[in-house]
């Protein structure tokens, strides 16, 4: 297990996206699952950066964890702001036509779609969301 604390700025999602992927570079992960891994990166830390402590700043945590028998790689995303669950979220229809959707909730729907799991708990005034990709 790896864990490192950002501020959750926007401008930290490069140290988090280097942090995560030297880690997915030493566990042989091929470039589509780096890749996807990587948006959802970029998709879980902004929404942290922008609204977890809004209009504040505070800290995020990312945990590493990889088991070798399966190969399954899990990021843990830790912070002390709001609560919030975004697997609670509906995903939108994406059938409809782009002018009758509802604007957002996009990013968090395509997560789902990439990762192989996602789950979220709240402990001792924590979020934690968890995402899981076989690499």
């Amino acid at each position: 297990m790896q864990e490192r604390t950002f501020e959750a700025k926007i401008e930290n999602i490069t140290g988090v996206t280097a942090f995560v992927d030297e880690w997915l570079e030493g566990l042989d992960c091929g470039m589509k699952a780096q890749l996807q891994i990587d948006v959802a990166l970029d998709e879980l830390f902004s929404n942290i950066a922008q609204y977890a402590y809004a209009p504040g700043t505070g800290d995020a945590t990312i945990r590493l964890e990889f088991d070798e028998a399966t190969r399954r790689a899990s990021i843990t995303f830790i912070d002390g702001g709001v609560p919030y669950d975004p697997l609670q979220k509906e995903d939108p229809d994406v059938n409809k036509p782009v002018e009758e959707r509802a604007i957002g909730g996009l990013g968090i729907f395509l997560v789902k779609k990439t990762m192989d799991g996602m789950e979220y708990a709240r402990r001792d005034d924590k979020n934690i969301l968890t995402i899981h990709k076989q690499i």
